[in-house]
């Protein structure tokens, strides 16, 4: 509701209006200075599962719209901004969020094979995950324009363009047609924006260095990192470590946003159980998991991927079940699509993981695959067993 027109239109009178889209862009480039129309976002809840309540707020999810034409703009500054960080040498090595070439696949690659190997070595791994709540909503404006003036190295009229970016945005709820009053953002980027990611990304580039200090391995994801660390049975102290490198993360950062998820990996031995009792984060005892959801893939504690393919060939055949249901009143091409919507992609999802995994593994995956294969054929063969009856019949 924000756009002047449709962005079908649009497209369709590019060549016309090319000439003053391209003016606004560079003025506001070449001024530092970003319009106040671009810098309104209309927020749209969307309740998060139909069987919830809908009486409660905490149930919907805020879905935040900006204009196209903004889009546009944050489009161009964030490619220049990119190829001035890879160019420099500024982006995390180990960060493989909203970056060319990396996902989360290539990040639970780099953690699986570490821990691999470690594990052949007879070693025991401990295994962090972090999770910062609702990360990109608590961001400081003031702090995100000092990290990008002293680590990154903007500076003049670029400065004052992501200032003019970042201070006096608003937003407002609309909810059948009816509006709210229009509120000023204080803290966070822009939800749904195209720079937003990218700025988070600056805004936590310290959190690297903090962790190197204690000589830890780590991965991250867009705000969910990893620290990770192995060590003989008998050399477990090497885990204080890991407790003062979260520590001084819990200092670096807000704790109060910090969700943490301990996995201990390695061989099972007694150095292993003993462990699980005396471990402690920060003065909190901390009990171990036997897995967790690790970037939507389960990790166990042997690293075996059992609970993970369990769940992926239980939810595959759930959704399989009901396209089975619906396949008489769809076309084949449609069949086709559920069957890549819902199966298709639980399947390819970060599947380089399982390359190590055992044959009995990998056949319960070909089975799902197998009957995914069979449900557009259904209809079809339907008909012909109904063909062969009429001509056998006449």
């Amino acid at each position: 509701m924000l756009d002047p027109i449709p962005s079908k239109l649009l497209k369709e009178v590019l060549p016309e209006v090319i000439d003053p889209l391209l003016t606004i862009i560079n003025s506001s480039l070449s001024l530092g200075y970003v319009p106040k129309t671009f810098k309104l976002a209309v927020i749209k809840p969307l309740i998060k599962k139909p069987q919830l309540d809908p009486k409660e707020l905490v149930n919907y999810r805020p879905i935040s719209n900006l204009p196209f034409l903004s889009k546009i703009l944050e489009k161009v500054v964030s490619s220049q901004l990119y190829s001035f960080l890879e160019k420099n040498g500024i982006c995390e090595d180990f960060q493989s969020g909203f970056r060319p070439y990396h996902s989360t696949e290539t990040a639970l690659l780099r953690v699986t094979n570490d821990l691999l190997l470690s594990s052949d070595r007879g070693c025991i791994s401990l295994l962090v995950l972090l999770d910062l709540s609702a990360a990109f909503d608590t961001i400081d404006h003031t702090i995100l324009l000092h990290r990008l003036e002293h680590f990154v190295g903007i500076n003049g009229s670029t400065l004052a363009w992501f200032k003019s970016y970042l201070y006096d945005r608003h937003r407002f709820v609309a909810v059948n047609e009816e509006l709210s009053y229009r509120s000023q953002v204080q803290y966070g980027v822009p939800q749904g924006s195209v720079l937003g990611p990218l700025l988070f990304t600056l805004y936590m580039l310290p959190l690297g260095n903090i962790i190197r200090q204690h000589s830890v391995s780590f991965h991250r994801y867009a705000d969910d990192t990893q620290p990770y660390i192995s060590s003989r049975p008998g050399e477990t102290y090497q885990f204080e470590k890991l407790t003062e490198c979260i520590v001084d993360i819990k200092n670096w950062m807000t704790s109060n946003f910090l969700l943490l998820k301990v996995l201990i990996i390695g061989p099972k031995s007694s150095a292993c159980n003993n462990l699980e009792r005396c471990l402690r984060l920060d003065g909190c005892s901390v009990n171990s998991s036997s897995s967790v959801r690790n970037l939507g893939v389960l990790f166990d504690s042997n690293l075996s991927l059992e609970r993970h393919v369990s769940s992926i060939c239980k939810t595959a055949f759930f959704h399989l079940k009901n396209i089975s249901k619906l396949r008489p009143m769809l076309s084949m091409s449609n069949a086709e699509m559920l069957i890549h919507a819902f199966m298709t992609s639980r399947l390819d999802y970060c599947n380089a993981l399982l390359g190590g995994c055992s044959a009995r593994l990998v056949n319960k995956l070909q089975l799902v695959q197998n009957a995914a294969a069979r449900v557009p054929l259904l209809q079809f063969k339907s008909r012909l067993k109904t063909h062969l009856f009429n001509l056998a019949y006449t």
